[in-house]
C-alpha cells in the first residue's frame, strides 16, 4: 500500500513540475496577443492534445524508467567514473559558480547530443518533437519515450561523470527544462544584435522548428546561444512567422506518433545510405587489382 501511495505521490509532483509554468505563459500570451489569444488557443488545441498525451505517457511509463536507470548510472559512475577528484574540484567552489557552469556544460553537452539526433538514426523518434505545427510551450512535452530515454541517458551520464555535486545537476535540470518551455512558446522576440548572441530566444528556438531547408540543422542550444555561435550553427534571420512542422510521412494523431519510430520505413533513409555505402565499397575492391 505505501508503495502505492508513494508512486501516486511520484506522478503528482510531475504533473506539478510540469504546469507550474503555466500561469505564467498565460499572463505573456495575454500580454503579447490580447484577445486574439482566445481564438489562438482553439487553434492550437489539436497539437496541445498530443503534447499532453505524450506528458501522460511519460509520467505514468518513462518517469518510473527513468528513476531506475539514474539509479543504476549513479552506482556505475561511482565506481568507474573520475568522480572523486572533480567532486573535490566542484566542493572548492563557490555553490554558485558550480551551478552556473552545469547549466553551461549541460547545454554544450545538449547541444551535440542534439545534433546527433538529428541524424538519420536517431531522428525518427526526434521527429514527434518537430512535427508540432503550431508550436507553444506545451510543446516541451512532446517527446516520445524512444527520445526522453536517449536524452537522459546521454545528459545524465556525462553530468555524473564530471563529478558535479547533485544540487548543480538540480538547477541544470530545472533552468534547462523551463527555459526550454519560455523558448517553444509563440513569442517573436529575438532579443536584439548583442544579448540574441549570448542567450537562445523564443524567435532563434523556433527557426529551429520551421519547416525551411535553410533552417535544418541550425540553433541546437537551450540557453546559451553563444554555443551555436562558436560552431556556426546559429541563425536568427529575425521573428519566425513561416510554416512550422517536418516532412517525414508521418501518421496523423498520437498513436501514429508513438508508432513512428517502431516502423522500418521510418529509418528508409539510413537504409538507402548504408546500400550506397556498401555499393561504393564493392565498387572499390572490384577496382582493385587482384
Amino acid at each position: 500500500m505505501q508503495d502505492i501511495w508513494n508512486y501516486a505521490g511520484q506522478q503528482l509532483g510531475q504533473v506539478i513540475y510540469a504546469l507550474l509554468p503555466l500561469p505564467v505563459f498565460i499572463l505573456l500570451a495575454l500580454a503579447t496577443k490580447g484577445r486574439s489569444v482566445i481564438a489562438d488557443i482553439r487553434n492550437y488545441a489539436p497539437e496541445s492534445k498530443i503534447a499532453v498525451l505524450m506528458l501522460t505517457l511519460d509520467a505514468a511509463l518513462v518517469a518510473p524508467v527513468l528513476v531506475l536507470i539514474s539509479l543504476a548510472m549513479a552506482g556505475i559512475v561511482q565506481q568507474f567514473g573520475p568522480t572523486h577528484a572533480l567532486a573535490a574540484i566542484w566542493l572548492a567552489a563557490p555553490p554558485a559558480v558550480v551551478a552556473l557552469l552545469a547549466v553551461f556544460l549541460g547545454d554544450m553537452i545538449g547541444y551535440w547530443r542534439h545534433r546527433l539526433e538529428h541524424t538519420t538514426l536517431l531522428w525518427p523518434s526526434h521527429a514527434i518533437h518537430h512535427s508540432d505545427t503550431a508550436m507553444t510551450w506545451l510543446a516541451i512535452f512532446r517527446f516520445h519515450p524512444f527520445n526522453r530515454l536517449s536524452t537522459f541517458i546521454i545528459d545524465a551520464t556525462i553530468l555524473m561523470a564530471l563529478g558535479l555535486p547533485p544540487y548543480a545537476i538540480l538547477v541544470n535540470g530545472l533552468v534547462r527544462h523551463y527555459y526550454g518551455a519560455f523558448i517553444h512558446a509563440d513569442l517573436p522576440w529575438t532579443y536584439g544584435k548583442i544579448f540574441g548572441k549570448i542567450f537562445v530566444s523564443p524567435a532563434m528556438h523556433r527557426w529551429h522548428h520551421a519547416l525551411d531547408p535553410a533552417a535544418f540543422n541550425t540553433n541546437f542550444t537551450t540557453v546559451f546561444s553563444f554555443i551555436d555561435l562558436m560552431f556556426g550553427t546559429r541563425r536568427v534571420p529575425g521573428p519566425c512567422d513561416i510554416a512550422l512542422g517536418v516532412s517525414d510521412d508521418m501518421a496523423p494523431g498520437f498513436m501514429g506518433q508513438v508508432l513512428h519510430p517502431l516502423k522500418p520505413s521510418s529509418y528508409a533513409p539510413y537504409r538507402n545510405w548504408r546500400r550506397k555505402v556498401g555499393q561504393g565499397k564493392a565498387a572499390v575492391q572490384r577496382r582493385r587489382p587482384g
